[in-house]
């Protein structure tokens, strides 16, 4: 009996791997969301050297840095965390939120995005079950979790995970795990172009930009994976849980409304529920339209 059948013929198995593999790539997204901001203004630095005909002080010259490399440490101490130290959730728990070298408090977020992230793929798969359309959007959902985390910290929708899922999307529909080819085609070209517009139009009439180029590619990825039907759902979605989000912001935390909200994350918010639910969104509209 292969690992799949297994699964298959014991869904409580299935839902535990999946709740594990869910806290095991939580953790791996927490290094991510640190270490790629840094890595990128690395690779940006040493362009911009290199373009100005320059080369960097040796005193300012900092070491490669990876996802994998160098090892985890304290940003306190410098101690270096353990094996031990870093089992999702547990270690936590363990060392009761506090660095074992200093004493330092760790961050809650660490924790929560672990927990997210295997709520959030329990979800998929309690949706798709075992199928092709799990795999495909478990390894979207965690894509979503990553960009939102860093457009939210540093209003920076990386390209290196944005376009590969856009193309991802693309080729899946050729198998029609979520869209025909036609419409991931369409969508993913509307999907660019109805935010590029809105980008344009409200700059002309203020002369702010009112987003990035990075929310155009993060609609466009959706609009590949699920097709154009679904965008204008997407936009109303993000439209709603941006204007929920940013007035709890002003109202709770005092938040200036001048301050740039990143919209990266609505978008992923409202394109993760559209990836789940969306055609039963769709499907309620038509039928209070009477469509």
């Amino acid at each position: 009996m292969s690992f799949i059948d297994y699964l298959q013929n014991n869904p409580s198995a299935f839902f535990i791997y999946i709740g594990l593999l869910g806290l095991i790539v939580g953790s791996f997204l927490n290094v991510v969301i640190h270490r790629l901001p840094i890595m990128l203004e690395q690779d940006w630095r040493v362009q911009c050297l290199e373009f100005l005909g320059q080369q960097e002080d040796s005193a300012d010259e900092k070491p490669p840095l990876t996802l994998s490399k160098p090892r985890s440490r304290c940003p306190h101490c410098n101690h270096q965390i353990k094996v031990i130290e870093n089992i999702p959730l547990i270690s936590y728990l363990f060392l009761r939120g506090r660095c074992s070298g200093c004493g330092a408090s760790i961050s809650i977020r660490y924790p929560l995005i672990e927990l997210l992230t295997c709520l959030l793929s329990l979800a998929v798969a309690w949706r798709f079950g075992i199928s092709s359309q799990t795999a495909a959007a478990l390894l979207l959902t965690w894509a979503l979790i990553t960009l939102s985390m860093i457009d939210f910290d540093h209003k920076l929708l990386p390209d290196s995970i944005t376009l590969p899922l856009l193309w991802l999307g693309l080729l899946l529909s050729l198998w029609g795990i979520f869209a025909t080819p036609e419409s991931a085609i369409v969508g993913a070209v509307a999907g660019y172009l109805a935010l590029w517009s809105v980008f344009q139009l409200f700059k002309l009439i203020t002369g702010k930009e009112g987003m990035g180029f990075g929310d155009f590619k993060l609609l466009a990825l959706f609009g590949g994976w699920l097709g154009w039907q679904y965008l204008p759902q997407i936009i109303m979605l993000s439209s709603l849980v941006g204007a929920i989000i940013g007035l709890t912001l002003v109202l709770l935390r005092g938040r200036d409304r001048n301050v740039p909200i990143p919209f990266g994350p609505y978008l992923a918010i409202a394109g993760w529920i559209s990836l789940l639910w969306g055609d039963r969104i769709n499907q309620a509209y038509l039928n209070w339209a009477g469509i």
